[in-house]
């Protein structure tokens, strides 16, 4: 993808690995649904590009986007500081997804999995997946982190607790003292010279699929009520507020002059905010608001 030759082969490994996947996911979610991605290639004019394909009005997905890009070029000095390295030549590929299904009770997902290296020595990979449910079905929660729990053991051993509290820390919104869903697993930094992380980042690649098309499988049908909807739409008013004043790949996209439109993919296409709306008491909504706050799936 990267038209530089100045990276390292954990570079052109990590490209065509993200390659690789986007096909494997895009084909498996194309079977759930009655619309196939649309894709868009783009050129970055300091360096790279990336391959972004969306699916909109779908059967199963209302929006949903698999992206990938590798990007290069000279880091600023506000970028640097924001990343924790000194400014230089860089070079960052990745893939990112987000998942919005039609039916509310199937939940949002998110994927993300990245290497950043700069020619000044430093390198890492960084990722996470979490997941955002609109309504209280556990066994669905204990299945998906039960599968992250199990990639993380098999590459690193007793590494699951410590991502798993990261992915709960990250993904949160301090200002409501809440999760934006029930979590998942959150990384960064870690060293980009260590087999193991390549390997943790492929396997949690590889294992998307089996965390979430599960939880498809058993709800896609199921019936909804405009009750739902409503509550659905106002939750997916939180994963607006993390994304545009806290995600950092958000944030990194908008300061390395991504393209916007990628960039922008992850928001949901119907959201609602309304003042001081609460679910209906002793309703399955307002029951599933106890589960935006850390808890011990496995």
């Amino acid at each position: 993808m990267t038209e530089s030759t100045n990276f390292s082969s954990r570079f052109t490994r990590m490209e065509s690995f993200i390659q690789q996947l986007q096909d494997e996911i895009c084909q498996a979610l194309e079977k759930k649904d009655s619309r196939k991605f649309q894709e868009d290639c783009w050129k970055r004019k300091e360096g790279g590009g990336g391959r972004t394909r969306v699916l909109e009005n779908g059967s199963f997905l209302e929006k949903g986007g698999v992206n990938i890009s590798s990007v290069h070029g000279p880091m600023s000095d506000e970028l640097a500081k924001q990343l924790g390295t000194k400014a230089s030549f860089f070079g960052a590929c990745g893939i990112s997804l987000v998942l919005h299904p039609r039916s509310p009770k199937i939940p949002t997902v998110h994927m993300n999995l990245r290497y950043f290296e700069t020619l000044s020595g430093d390198c890492w990979y960084g990722g996470g997946i979490d997941l955002t449910p609109y309504f209280p079905y556990p066994e669905d929660f204990r299945h998906f982190h039960r599968t992250l729990q199990q990639v993380c053991e098999r590459c690193i051993p007793d590494s699951y607790e410590e991502y798993k509290k990261n992915c709960d820390e990250y993904f949160c919104l301090p200002h409501r003292q809440e999760m934006r869903g029930i979590g998942g697993i959150f990384f960064d930094h870690l060293n980009g010279s260590e087999e193991k992380y390549f390997n943790l980042v492929h396997e949690v690649g590889e294992e998307f699929l089996n965390a979430y098309l599960p939880l498809v499988d058993r709800r896609i049908n199921e019936e909804w009520n405009d009750e739902d909807v409503e509550f659905q739409h106002y939750r997916r008013g939180r994963y607006v507020e993390f994304n545009l004043i806290y995600d950092r790949g958000t944030l990194f996209g908008i300061k390395s002059n991504g393209r916007i439109e990628s960039i922008f993919m992850s928001l949901p296409p119907k959201v609602d905010f309304r003042y001081n709306w609460e679910p209906r008491k002793n309703s399955p909504h307002h029951e599933m608001n106890g589960f935006y706050q850390p808890q011990n799936w496995c």
